[in-house]
């Protein structure tokens, strides 16, 4: 299901998601409620790993738009983190694709829409809208940047001043959704160190879950927060799933996405979506970078 897109988008269709999204942002806070599906976390039966799997895919088939999930191994449990456009008969869907396990599903309410967020942590330009750097990789003596894949969707040229005269140089990639990650070759005149800010960057790694890691982006700067969770699924409507994502409590803001997920030296992520605003926090997700390391044959530096 992850497969590499390769043929660019066209149209008024094409045109009109681009812009929609370029004006994104998760909505998703910290607030849960319980609900008809909700379990009590102290006394809930121990379910398989199996069991588990089958409940996420369960929910994945279900296809409610609004819904992100991920496996709580703390209290072995599928979490389902529900915006506000998901309705009590949405849950009821996924309660009876769940069937015999729907007693693993927890279901967490949070205000606000699910959302990509469009527009390193430096501005990088496209023609129609603004996201952030990722991280600055390269393959030999070739460079490249990562950045997010919805970002790179319909394999746009890319420059480093909104009016568009200094180029960057053209997507070289993109896999979205499925994955949310895109990488764009330096062709320009553009300097690109190995760095994020003034953060040196050294390796790539995997984040765990109660780790403390930093977000950069385009609109908001540096935030930090912790990861609450490892191979999370977000549904963002309209068919697009990505899947496999970090999820952090660290803010963010509309224009940080495809920005960089790190801990001192070490890349972590890329931006996807995100929650709520850098006043009253919310929740953000993020694509391995690792992944797209491995998918296009480059290292950072």
């Amino acid at each position: 299901m992850r497969n590499e897109r390769t043929i660019p988008r066209s149209g008024v269709a094409r045109r009109t998601r681009l812009l929609a999204v370029a004006t994104g942002l998760l909505a998703v806070g910290a607030i849960a409620v319980p609900t008809a599906t909700a379990q009590n976390s102290a006394a809930a039966p121990k379910y398989s790993a199996a069991q588990l799997s089958a409940a996420s895919s369960a929910v994945r088939s279900a296809d409610v738009a609004g819904t992100a999930w991920a496996v709580d191994p703390a209290t072995n449990e599928v979490v389902v983190t529900a915006d506000s456009t998901v309705s009590r008969a949405d849950l009821a869907k996924v309660e009876r694709a769940a069937g015999s396990n729907a007693g693993a599903v927890r279901v967490e309410r949070t205000p606000g829409t699910l959302r990509k967020l469009i527009s390193g942590g430096d501005a990088i330009y496209a023609p129609s809208w603004r996201c952030s750097l990722g991280f600055n990789v390269r393959s030999g003596s070739t460079y490249y940047f990562l950045t997010a894949g919805h970002c790179t969707d319909g394999n746009p040229p890319w420059y480093s001043n909104s009016s568009g005269s200094t180029s960057i140089g053209p997507t070289a990639g993109s896999s979205f959704p499925g994955n949310d990650y895109g990488i764009v070759k330096y062709t320009g005149s553009v300097s690109h160190e190995g760095t994020v800010g003034s953060q040196d960057i050294t390796s790539a790694g995997t984040p765990t879950v109660g780790q403390t890691v930093t977000r950069r982006g385009s609109t908001t700067g540096v935030h930090s927060g912790k990861v609450t969770g490892l191979n999370a699924t977000v549904n963002y409507g309209n068919g697009e799933i990505v899947s496999g994502l970090i999820q952090t409590t660290v803010c963010a803001e509309p224009g940080d996405s495809g920005g960089p997920l790190y801990s001192g030296t070490t890349a972590l992520g890329l931006t996807s979506g995100g929650s709520g605003d850098c006043t009253s926090g919310g929740t953000t997700f993020f694509q391995p970078v690792t992944e797209a390391l491995s998918a296009y044959g480059v290292s950072v530096y």
